[in-house]
């Protein structure tokens, strides 16, 4: 097992934490041989790329919050998500992963670390009528921001308060400024603790333009 560090994007967490982030990243490098979860350049790098990447969600809205982690692919950042609120008893994440391969590999990462989570294998669309209320949505290398907030809409209209946390690359501002046509938010911006180039997005007060 790797020997992983007790403090994690300014969180102290605890022993056990540690131990289901490791038991996740051996799962993780078994099923990354047979199924594509991520870019192969970066399965040498799972603490950093991955593990930390995703972790800073968590930081940045800590909490028993309810989850829906769009996309969830190799797991990243909603079963890291899911890990960190074991430590805490409470919170849930929604994992939304229409692929079925990836979504077998989510449930055994789910069993086997006891991350608070669960699977959805549907599509995205699909999602809302089956998922009632959420707290905060996050998603990774996923879409184009406006797609995202049309993705996200049917909860933002059940919960005023509902944020969005979003991993971006360095051209976030078009999309940005794309989104702006059609929609209207509130914005802040927090530097990725990972990727100088990176960001992530966090959003709320989500309406559409009249």
């Amino acid at each position: 097992m790797t020997s992983l560090p007790r403090e994690l994007n300014g969180l102290n967490v605890s022993r056990e934490t540690v131990d289901r982030l490791n038991v996740f990243i051996a799962l993780f490098q078994r099923w990354a041989k047979a199924i594509n979860l991520v870019a192969p350049s970066t399965l040498a790098e799972v603490w950093n790329r991955h593990i930390v990447d995703s972790a800073q969600i968590y930081a940045l809205n800590p909490g028993p919050r309810t989850w829906v982690d769009l996309g969830s692919g190799g797991g990243f950042p909603g079963i890291v998500t899911g890990i960190l609120l074991a430590g805490t008893g409470d919170g849930w994440v929604h994992l939304v992963e229409s692929n079925n391969k990836k979504a077998a590999f989510l449930r055994t990462a789910i069993r086997e670390t006891g991350a608070r989570a669960s699977v959805q294998a549907i599509r995205i669309e699909e999602a809302p009528s089956i998922i009632a209320q959420c707290d905060a949505i996050s998603a990774r290398a996923l879409a184009d921001l406006d797609l995202l907030m049309e993705f996200g809409y049917p909860w933002a209209q059940r919960n005023a308060d509902l944020r969005f946390f979003l991993h971006k690359g360095r051209d976030y501002q078009r999309e940005v400024d794309k989104a702006l046509g059609r929609w209207r938010f509130d914005l802040v911006k927090h530097a990725s603790v990972v990727e100088p180039d990176s960001i992530v997005l966090e959003l709320s007060k989500l309406s559409r333009n009249s």
